[in-house]
């Protein structure tokens, strides 16, 4: 396995494999890999010649009350998880490689960031589409592999991708659960012992919402209405957010049709919980 830190040199690497007709599956990270990141790496790594990933802690999709510093970080550690998947390349720049110097030009995503989490991130999508327009740029990926957990990121490296015209095929990879259900978090450790019990209701109440789709049920508010009675009847934790968009392009749905996600974010003491399911409504 080999470990780049500069564009040039990964530019060059990059262009080499794609001219001796090679397919590259790129899986961007920040690093500190967990179970999620090691779902999409086994994912791409069959469906691939070459498999390159990028760890880098993008300062632009972290805003004002969010500690840059303070996100965790574990190179050794991300290295041996690497190799264990059989990852051919680490792209590992530093910020000052990335933004050398002031831009010129910004990113502005204009489209799907103002629902779900991102109504309470201002401004860190546009961080995600300058870092991903760069890492591209770089890596030039035949696929690139994104987990469906964070679906709204999906949905804007959809846009992105097809907007300017990348020739990479997104990937989504469903998210990876407990045994129990439960989506499989970092913050998951937050959890008391009484609120661990009770994690697993939030997918439950997905659940709930598909069947009553699947039984005719086609008004939202009446579905969100169901998950919200189901979280707040089984578990302590306050309902952030319920929502229901059409997916990928996250417009708000009259009735239920067509691809559709479902989503939400639940409050515990220590720590907030996301989860959705994206499915097709006759």
């Amino acid at each position: 396995m080999k470990i780049i830190t500069t564009i040039a040199e990964m530019q060059q690497q990059m262009l080499r494999l794609k001219s001796d007709g090679r397919t590259i599956g790129y899986v961007p990270t920040m690093g500190y890999l967990h179970e999620g990141h090691m779902s999409l790496m086994k994912k791409a790594r069959p469906e691939n010649d070459i498999l390159v990933l990028s760890i880098f802690v993008n300062p632009l999709q972290f805003g004002p009350n969010e500690d840059l510093d303070a996100y965790p970080r574990d190179f050794e550690r991300d290295h041996q998880v690497a190799e264990a998947e059989g990852v051919d390349i680490i792209f590992y720049p530093s910020a000052e490689e990335m933004y050398p110097s002031k831009a010129s030009i910004s990113i502005s995503v204009v489209e799907r960031t103002d629902v779900l989490c991102g109504k309470s991130r201002p401004g860190h999508f546009d961080g995600v589409g300058t870092v991903l327009m760069k890492l591209f740029n770089i890596v030039l990926p035949t696929r690139a592999y994104f987990g469906l957990k964070d679906a709204q990121q999906v949905a804007v490296v959809d846009g992105l991708i097809k907007d300017f015209n990348f020739p990479i095929e997104l990937v989504p990879v469903d998210t990876v659960r407990e045994e129990d259900g439960l989506a499989k978090s970092s913050r998951n450790v937050y959890l008391s012992e009484e609120e661990r019990k009770q994690a697993p209701e939030l997918n439950k109440s997905l659940q709930i919402a598909r069947e009553a789709i699947e039984s005719g049920e086609r008004n939202p508010g009446q579905l969100i209405r169901l998950m919200a009675e189901h979280i707040n009847d089984h578990t302590t934790g306050a309902v952030d957010y319920i929502e229901i968009y059409s997916y990928p392009d996250l417009k708000e749905l009259e009735t239920i049709k067509g691809k559709i996600i479902i989503a939400l974010a639940v409050k515990f003491s220590k720590a907030r919980l996301i989860d959705n399911i994206i499915l097709e409504a006759e």
